[in-house]
């Protein structure tokens, strides 16, 4: 966090930095701003100064340089890079460079109407020409590490999980804009998961994914268990999680039968080996052998749960195969997760943490002493937390979800949002010393945690109204545009430093990796595009379906768990058709026969209930 500083007297030192802030006043050489969290910062231009315009990825730079006279209207938001100096009138912020969000008509350009679909559209093309060229999508050839650039690297493994993850991006790109070279992906992708990286214990009639596949020169091995350092030889529950993503959220697109059968077969490993039918939730690890939660062999993750285990089910494919089904039993086990987050997590101590407990002992006692967590808080576990449970207060209403969501929803910003640059901090001590929560280990943003803050803060307002917490969505938002586009290589940084300059060190300077494929990237332009055109400006939204001959002849076409009666199915064309036979409130269209695949476009609108968000206010 930034915190009150007070400059050394004397001349003092000089450093640059990011000051992001709505002009108060623009005269002459002088930029009054009002910093995010109200304080008052003075910006000093010179003949330097140049400026742009906040732009979308794929999109040319705009030099705004000569229009600041009109551009910088009271209200605009922009973020500054410049010197500051520092000495006895304290700090003197010089301007660099300038990067405006809007324009007076426009203050934000994230929330016109396709400004998620071009980013996504621009991402699909970014990772399909990295992994397969200009060729037919070969899974044979992806490779995990991609470099920032956009070449793979030497690492010869494939892991299941980033496949899937990039299934995940296409079939969501082929959601938004129809285009069927990115469904064509992600059918292909599907299959390569299906007949490569599947293991089926007829015994048990389950379905366990593997690792990975280590490609190289001489031939391929298959790795059964975990890779990863922190879950080295065992069975993660979050790895079996995220196999399922991709195959998820294709299957609500295409309703193969083979993908819905591998989704019911990995969701009864889940309550067969990792659930805890006494106490609730589910174990984060099981041996590979012996498929128990409880095996010595296990180590640090021996008899453990976690957020992953727990809490990831949810968005990563759970609520995707909600919604593609309508079953009960998907619904029971939504509930579960959440009851248990409700339940468990928040700090019930005599001195609360405002973040929640991350890791625990199998009865539910809090584990402070884990690995690299520790007593740290992921500040974009809490938002993840809180934008989730919003999604579930619209399917099962619960005042202990609402609770806990505006809770966390109110309370982060002040502890993990960092008020002068903008932006989401990373890893922070969940105990405050001297009123401060520290940082864990750095001061860098990721890209995955300002995903969290846009959504749930989206989410937040839609549901409530309030004003504040759509302010929140829209800086996070902008900042996570203005400094984690790469508009020079393509796709989205991993990291950024405080600043909003990119980290390119180590891991973090790649593009596809263990941790990033294209996934959080996808999930972010699907939901900001959802949730602004339906929720927040009351317009409408196309989306794409391809189901084939043998799918269900019900399609459910919810893009999302969206609050009850704010949205209906306003128009379906079947394959440029005219299609009458379905249910507006429901969302589900009746499917004539077919002997071949349909397109099925839908449009989804506003009730003319749908409240607007209060744009004012000082915010929670």
């Amino acid at each position: 966090m930034t915190a009150s500083w007070t400059p050394p007297a004397g001349p003092g030192f000089s450093y640059s930095d990011t000051v992001a802030g709505y002009v108060v006043e623009h005269t002459g050489d002088r930029i009054a701003l009002r910093t995010l969290d109200g304080g008052p910062v003075t910006l000093h231009l010179t003949p330097a100064t140049s400026a742009q315009r906040l732009r979308n990825l794929g999109t040319p730079y705009r030099d705004v340089t000569g229009e600041l006279d009109r551009q910088l209207v009271p209200g605009m938001l922009l973020f500054s890079y410049g010197p500051v100096y520092t000495g006895e009138q304290g700090r003197h912020f010089q301007a660099d460079r300038i990067t405006v969000v809007g324009e007076p008509h426009c203050p934000h350009p994230q929330e016109t109407p396709g400004w998620w679909t071009d980013q996504l559209r621009a991402l699909a093309g970014f990772y399909r020409r990295s992994q397969f060229g200009d060729g037919a999508p070969d899974f044979d050839a992806y490779r995990t590490e991609i470099r920032s650039s956009g070449e793979k690297s030497a690492y010869g493994v494939q892991e299941t999980d980033t496949i899937s993850r990039l299934v995940y991006g296409m079939a969501t790109a082929y959601l938004l804009t129809g285009e069927e070279e990115y469904l064509d992906v992600a059918e292909a992708g599907s299959r390569y998961l299906h007949e490569n990286l599947r293991f089926h214990d007829e015994a048990a009639d389950v379905v366990h994914w593997y690792h990975g596949i280590d490609k190289q020169p001489l031939g391929e091995r298959k790795l059964f268990a975990s890779e990863f350092g922190d879950e080295h030889r065992s069975l993660p529950a979050y790895e079996q999680i995220y196999a399922l993503v991709g195959l998820a959220q294709t299957y609500r697109i295409t309703g193969d039968p083979v993908i819905r059968q591998d989704l019911d077969d990995t969701v009864r490993l889940f309550e067969e080996y990792f659930a805890d039918p006494r106490l609730g939730g589910y174990y984060s690890h099981i041996d590979p052998v012996t498929l128990g939660p409880h095996d010595e062999s296990l180590g640090p993750n021996r008899s453990r749960k976690n957020w992953n285990s727990v809490g990831d089910h949810a968005p990563a494919y759970l609520i995707n195969l909600y919604l593609a089904t309508g079953e009960e039993r998907h619904l029971r086990m939504l509930e579960h997760t959440f009851d248990m987050i409700v339940e468990h997590m928040p700090d019930r101590s005599p001195d609360p943490s405002p973040f929640v407990h991350e890791r625990f002992h199998a009865d539910w006692s809090p584990d402070r002493g884990w690995g690299w967590q520790q007593d740290h808080a992921v500040v974009g576990h809490n938002l993840k937390i809180a934008w989730n449970l919003m999604r579930m207060q619209s399917l099962r209403p619960k005042r202990e979800y609402r609770a806990l969501a505006e809770q966390l929803g109110t309370t982060m910003p002040g502890i993990g949002r960092d008020a002068q640059r903008g932006g989401w901090y990373d890893l922070m001590e969940r105990r405050a010393v001297d009123g401060r929560h520290a940082f864990a280990q750095h001061d860098r943003k990721t890209w995955w945690q300002q995903e969290q803050a846009v959504l749930a803060y989206l989410l937040l307002a839609a549901h409530t109204g309030d004003g504040g917490y759509l302010r929140h969505a829209r800086e996070a938002s902008a900042f996570y545009n203005a400094f984690f586009l790469d508009h020079d290589a393509g796709a989205v940084h991993f990291t950024v430093l405080a600043q909003g300059i990119p980290y390119a060190v180590g891991n973090e300077q790649l593009k596809g990796s263990h941790a990033m494929s294209m996934y959080h990237k996808a999930e972010l332009c699907f939901l900001a595009e959802t949730y602004t055109r339906l929720l927040i400006r009351g317009e409408p939204l196309d989306l794409w379906f391809r189901p084939r001959a043998d799918a269900d002849r019900t399609l459910r076409v919810a893009p999302d768990l969206l609050p009850a009666g704010r949205v209906v199915l306003d128009r379906v064309l079947i394959d440029d058709e005219p299609w009458t036979d379905f249910d507006p409130e429901g969302m589900t269209v009746r499917l004539p026969p077919a002997d071949r695949r349909q397109t099925v476009r839908v449009r989804l609108r506003p009730t003319a209930s749908t409240p607007r968000p209060d744009e004012g206010g000082p915010g929670p």
